[in-house]
């Protein structure tokens, strides 16, 4: 079957002239620092993001962890949004790596206020754990795909510098931000002291992600990445493919938050489902389906044997993402195809 794939952005298949240039990278040995194409993707981000120095690593996961990792001591505290990545898709990888617990905190779409973070922040008394990081998510994954505001970040960034606290950017999808705001992605970055990148979501690379932030950090990161288990050899071969995504893919990533728009015009009126068109704001489509008698389960399977495939967000929640390998016209197919599934009594 033909699958239109909305799960996810990370399941795009890297083009024929992505794999050329993979395929005809020069390589060396990346852990001795030798991978001449590695080096140049890692010079090429710190550029894009305004920082020192890059680190490529395998996965997002891991490029947070590093973060996470470099910024705090065991027993100190960090501070995320309830839904964020970090807290909910990195399989407790803070405590089990940096042996540090995370605050939650409910945000307004993924977003947290200054005042929140603020009441959150621990006092100095003995009992308490240092509160040492703070982490915020832009976009943000479960929330739909929601911009964080500029103003806002830069409220948090000087509570932040007043506290003696870190600031990370969890910026798996901060090129999506950039492409729908306008505002270039070294604006975003220069209020945090690290920033993650991953090229495999809109960008269209098969793999890799990167960390951002001060040559010291990123030597540290280095090495925590080789106890990690994420020191790589001749990885220039996966390094020219994110080059080539940084060259060709930023500014195609408005037709995905397009598409997204468009799918999610067109479901709004399918009974039963609810979908917040003012927080369509990137390539992710959340789609609330608490007025339907099935379950998410029952759902996903009917439009999985119709060629449609979803991911499921919670119990009562679906998601669809817009990415390089759906088109305009297999979006308006999937409306259809979901229509035809749900839009019934």
């Amino acid at each position: 079957m033909n699958w239109i794939d909305l799960r996810s952005d990370t399941v795009t298949k890297p083009s024929r002239e992505m794999r050329e240039s993979m395929s005809s990278a020069e390589v060396g040995d990346d852990v001795y620092g030798e991978d001449p194409t590695v080096n140049l993707l890692q010079d090429k981000t710190a550029d894009i993001l305004g920082k020192e120095a890059a680190l490529f690593v395998p996965s997002g996961v891991m490029a947070n962890q590093l973060a996470i990792k470099t910024h705090t001591q065991p027993g100190d505290e960090v501070i995320v949004e309830s839904e964020s990545h970090i807290f909910n898709y990195e399989t407790a990888g803070a405590s089990f790596l940096s042996n540090v617990q995370l605050h939650t905190i409910n945000g307004n779409h993924g977003i947290l206020n200054t005042e929140q973070i603020t009441q959150s922040i621990r006092s100095s008394v003995y009992y308490n754990p240092r509160t040492s990081l703070v982490c915020l998510e832009n976009t943000h994954n479960k929330a739909g795909g929601t911009i964080y505001p500029l103003e806002e970040i830069k409220s948090i960034s000087e509570l932040a510098r007043n506290k003696n606290i870190a600031l990370h950017l969890d910026g798996a999808r901060l090129w999506n931000a950039s492409a729908a705001s306008g505002i270039m992605p070294n604006e975003y970055a220069r209020y945090f002291d690290t920033v993650s990148v991953c090229f495999s979501k809109g960008l269209g690379a098969p793999v890799g992600s990167a960390l951002a932030g001060t040559r010291e950090k990123i030597e540290k990161a280095r090495k925590y990445r080789k106890i990690f288990g994420g020191g790589m050899r001749q990885v220039g071969i996966l390094a020219a493919g994110a080059l080539f995504a940084l060259g060709h893919n930023l500014e195609r990533l408005k037709e995905d938050h397009k598409k997204a728009k468009l799918l999610a015009e067109q479901l709004q009126r399918v009974f039963g489902i609810h979908i917040d068109q003012e927080y369509v704001q990137t390539n992710i489509v959340v789609i609330d389906i608490r007025g339907r008698k099935e379950s998410s389960e029952d759902i996903l399977a009917q439009l999985k044997t119709k060629g449609v495939l979803l991911s499921e967000m919670g119990a009562t929640t679906l998601r669809a993402v817009t990415h390089l390998d759906v088109s305009v016209e297999q979006i308006n197919r999937a409306a259809d195809i979901i229509k035809s599934v749900l839009g019934k009594k």
